[in-house]
């Protein structure tokens, strides 16, 4: 897998085509894992909100977890938590 820049933040959706966004966190975690990059914060931006849709996309390897719809406010407390003491 090839980026030609490195993300500070995903915002990971769950339904997507191919690869659900719980194979994508999982693949990306053993990349970093096997090339030891350091661990980007992967958060969950999704409509599956049913008992459990959280701690699956944690157990991937997500770090946090937001439920569609999304108020600003929970966005930007979820941004200042990830990046915090990063640099832009």
């Amino acid at each position: 897998m090839y980026l030609s820049c490195t993300p500070d933040f995903v915002l990971m959706d769950i339904s997507m085509p191919e690869m659900d966004g719980l194979q994508a966190t999982s693949e990306i975690r053993r990349l970093e894992n096997e090339n030891a990059l350091e661990r980007r914060p992967i958060v969950a931006l999704t409509a599956n909100a049913m008992p459990g849709d959280r701690e699956r996309c944690i157990n991937a390897g997500m770090d946090d977890y937001l439920a569609k719809p999304v108020r600003k406010n929970i966005l930007y407390n979820c941004l200042d938590k990830w990046l915090v003491g990063t640099s832009a």
